[in-house]
C-alpha cells in the first residue's frame, strides 16, 4: 500500500483545503494501486507524510506561486504504465483542485513521482515484506494474497 510524501509550502492551501487534499490523495492512490479507497484495512497502511520546505526556488530564485512534490512510494508490481499515468494525472488535478480559485491553475507546478519499492526491500513492523503480504492482509486472506502478488509481480517483470 501507498506511502505518499506531499511536499506543500506552508500556507499555499487553505487549512481545510489542504486537510482534504491529503485524504484524497490517500483515495486517489489506493485506487491506482487497485485497491479499495474506501476499505479500512487498505486505509489503515496508507500513510502520508507531509513535509514543509523551507524554501522553493525555481531558476535560483524564490518560486512566485507554490510548487508542490508528491512521491508515492508503492510495492513493486502495483503500478504498470496506465495506472502511472492515471495516478500522475488524478494527484495533479487534485493538488490544483485544492488551491484557491484566484491563482493559475498551472499543471507544471505540480510534480508527481510515483516510485516502485522493489520486491523484498520494503520493511516494516522490524522485518521484510513482501506485495504479498500486504494484499494478503489487505484482502484477509493469504492465497489470496499470493495469487495477487503472482499476477502483478509477472506483469512487472514481462514489461519493457
Amino acid at each position: 500500500m501507498p506511502m505518499l510524501d506531499a511536499y506543500i509550502p506552508e500556507g499555499a492551501l487553505a487549512p481545510d483545503a489542504e486537510r482534504r487534499l491529503l485524504a484524497e490523495l490517500t483515495s486517489i492512490l489506493l485506487k491506482w494501486e487497485g485497491a479499495d479507497p474506501d476499505d479500512a484495512v487498505a486505509r489503515s497502511i496508507a500513510w502520508v507524510f507531509l513535509h514543509r520546505p523551507a524554501a522553493i526556488l525555481v531558476g535560483g530564485e524564490p518560486a512566485e506561486l507554490p510548487r508542490y512534490r508528491i512521491v508515492a512510494s508503492v510495492p513493486e508490481g502495483q503500478l504498470d504504465a496506465e495506472r502511472r499515468a492515471g495516478m500522475v494525472a488524478a494527484v495533479t488535478e487534485a493538488v490544483l483542485d485544492a488551491e484557491p480559485d484566484d491563482r493559475s491553475r498551472d499543471p507544471r507546478r505540480v510534480w508527481v513521482f510515483p516510485q516502485e519499492i522493489q520486491e523484498g526491500t520494503w520493511g516494516s513492523g522490524g522485518q521484510i515484506v513482501r506485495l504479498a503480504d500486504i494484499a494478503g492482509f489487505v484482502l484477509g486472506d493469504r492465497e489470496a494474497g499470493e495469487r495477487h502478488a503472482a499476477k502483478r509481480l509477472a506483469r512487472a517483470v514481462s514489461a519493457p
